[in-house]
């Protein structure tokens, strides 16, 4: 019993380090309606800053504490809600989710590019009553030092404190008014502008005490232990259906004893310790989404004036003059045959290189297309299905000779089996369900599958030699070879997309997107559309993998880490993610600006930057859903048709033609 005990109170420090990120999560979603994805990148900004001021200039933990949590931590919520989240309608929860993850993915990318590349680990205490070196008390034999009892006692505080805000005050009151429908708020007189704006201050406050106080538990500092941290967080605040900060804590508890309790019986050479272990989090979400009714009606619209939003714009081409179509395709064309002969005369082999990368990352981004901008949902294990395609056909490669085309066949159609299995999971879930349902599938293959050296190959990878490609020259792919190869897949897999848009699927589709309950109606199969669109989105994103590993010429498991998948969201919302443009300028542009940034100083060269310019420009998401790049061609479209096509422009824009009329 005592070495049980031994095991299980050290979990307890590591559970409310859980606990108060649960609690922070609950508080924002209570508070302001908004899932807080960035929730962790605040707390690792937090944490940054307050590094960098004690460690390397040398600062006391008190001021260091001030500058990082009481003054930049709330203006990052101020700026959130004033610049980001104010403008989204509360019925427009996708617009919420992608912008919250935009800011997952480029806090912790813009801080190298501002503070430069840094070193820092050991971070110190802003508690200097709380000694880490010194042992305060002995709980049935387990030491407890300052760190942990620091971590404890700020939990205890955090709850207690927050629990009586929402519950026994006039300020959690309208907060809890105002997710519902801030306009009804506003009308008995209430500001609700500044409720919220005051619970973005409130929990960004306690992201970041939460990251300068976990800080020193993980010693080593790393944006990526932050990420583990919410993700445990995430499930215990699914537990208490973001409502609850009593049972968040409880579970996030419960999980940090469990998980060191394990840790303590299970063999260190088991697969149970190094894989399923880590997973924990990810079953306690995953139970959470399928066994708790209440987390399929988190998005349910309470807002009684949702109606008066207006829809979102159609996209450029469905509203261009036909006239004008016609010329815009036999120019696409055109810059088609450019390009093609361009690769195979002209392009030096760098940027031969670099519109390779940019052709099969775009093939990935087309099943973004399709699971989001064709059916309206989101999910974040794009870059998951694409992993399992690579390594299916590395595999058969390296075990059977395969080439690597033969495999990649095999490759897609397991990437859409496990599609098809995650669509069936999550048949009932909507919005933030199925985004958390897809990111915890992610997360468990990174843990298990990506994570098994006899299927990835471990760090190094699976190095792709020449004889697994076969023994013909047509299959040993580099230079030109590789750029008719992704050209034709690409092409082949645009094909697919487009049919299905103009096809029975893509009208269904489209009514799903608009009301289910109204497609419902209508006598659709819900349930057989979202296999499909599941089914061929999972497998161009694994026949997208096969492409990103024959350029690569290795498979490895970074490549495919949860975090890409977030980032292919971010690069496709920001350019167009309604249309099969918009997923090839993605994949194309990102290459191209990473290219382009290696011009720069060191400092500034590199993915970071070209992380953070995509993040930043997804931004725009709430105000131009349709992307930045197709909101440009709708509005140069207009330009034109007006200047150039202008019977066609007043035949379809009638209202446009009235004052001109009466003049």
């Amino acid at each position: 019993m005592e070495q049980f005990f031994g095991f299980a109170i050290p979990g307890i420090p590591y559970g409310c380090t859980y606990a108060i990120v649960a609690v922070g999560l609950v508080l924002t979603y209570q508070a302001t309606g908004v899932f807080n994805f960035a929730f962790g990148a605040q707390a690792y900004a937090a944490a940054f800053v307050f590094t960098v001021l004690t460690q390397n200039d040398h600062w006391g933990g008190f001021p260091a504490f001030l500058v990082s949590v009481v003054v930049l931590s709330p203006l990052i919520g101020l700026a959130f809600d004033r610049l980001l989240f104010r403008r989204i309608p509360n019925s427009n929860t996708t617009a919420k989710l992608v912008i919250s993850i935009a800011m997952l993915v480029g806090i912790p990318s813009l801080l190298p590019v501002v503070f430069g590349a840094q070193n820092l680990d050991d971070t110190a205490t802003i508690f200097p009553f709380f000694n880490p070196n010194v042992v305060y008390a002995t709980v049935l034999g387990t030491p407890i030092n300052g760190i942990y009892l620091a971590v404890i006692s700020v939990t205890v505080v955090v709850l207690v404190a927050l629990t009586a805000l929402l519950r026994f005050t006039n300020l959690g009151l309208q907060m809890r008014g105002a997710v519902e429908s801030r306009r009804l708020v506003q009308l008995d007189g209430v500001n609700s502008g500044g409720v919220v704006a005051l619970a973005w201050v409130i929990s960004s406050f306690m992201a970041g005490l939460a990251g300068v106080v976990l800080a020193p538990i993980y010693g080593a500092f790393q944006a990526s232990t932050y990420a583990t941290l919410v993700v445990a967080a995430i499930a215990a605040a699914a537990w208490g259906l973001l409502r609850s900060i009593p049972i968040a804590t409880g579970v996030a508890v419960l999980i940090g004893v469990v998980s060191t309790t394990l840790q303590g019986y299970l063999p260190t050479s088991s697969i149970f310790f190094s894989a399923v272990l880590p997973s924990l989090p990810f079953f306690v979400l995953v139970a959470a989404l399928l066994i708790l009714p209440g987390m399929r009606s988190l998005d349910v619209n309470r807002d009684p004036l949702a109606t008066i939003d207006p829809p979102p714009p159609p996209i450029a081409a469905a509203s261009r003059a036909p006239s004008m179509d016609r010329i815009i395709r036999r120019l696409w064309w055109l810059v088609l045959a450019v390009f093609i002969v361009s690769m195979l005369t002209w392009i030096p082999k760098t940027w031969e290189g670099v519109f390779n990368s940019g052709l099969a990352l775009s093939t990935v981004l087309l099943s973004v297309t399709l699971i989001t901008g064709m059916a309206g949902q989101l999910s974040l294990c794009q870059g998951t299905l694409a992993g399992v395609g690579a390594f299916t056909s590395a595999q058969l490669a390296h075990h059977l000779g395969l080439n690597m085309l033969v495999g990649g066949l095999v490759g897609a159609g397991l990437a859409a089996a496990v599609a098809v299995v995650l669509a069936l999971l999550s048949l009932r879930l909507r919005g933030l369900g199925l985004a958390l349902m897809t990111l915890a599938a992610a997360l468990l293959f990174d843990n298990t599958f990506f994570n098994d050296v006899s299927i990835s190959g471990g760090g190094s990878g699976l190095s792709l030699k020449a004889k697994w490609l076969g023994t013909s020259e047509f299959f040993n792919f580099n230079g030109h070879a590789l750029f008719g190869l992704c050209i034709v897949v690409l092409a082949a897999c645009v094909g697919v997309v487009l049919l299905v848009r103009k096809g029975t699927v893509g009208r269904n589709l489209a009514a799903m997107r608009g009301s289910e309950t109204a497609a419902a109606g209508l006598g659709i199969n819900l349930t057989w559309q979202r296999v499909v669109v599941f089914a061929l989105a999972g497998s161009i994103a694994g026949v997208g993998g096969v492409l990103v590993t024959i350029e690569q010429q290795v498979a490895n498991a970074a490549q495919w880490n949860y975090s890409f998948s977030l980032i292919f969201i971010v690069l496709v919302v920001t350019t167009g993610v309604a249309t099969v443009e918009g997923a090839i300028q993605a994949g194309i542009g990102f290459f191209v600006t990473e290219q382009l940034l290696t011009y720069l100083p060191a400092r500034f060269g590199g993915g970071s930057l070209v992380i953070v310019l995509f993040a930043f420009g997804s931004l725009q998401f709430a105000k131009h859903p349709e992307g930045i790049l197709e909101f440009q061609k709708r509005r140069s479209n207009l330009w034109f048709e007006q200047r150039f096509f202008a019977k066609e422009y007043h035949a379809m824009h009638p209202r446009d033609a009235v004052p001109e009329a009466n003049a």
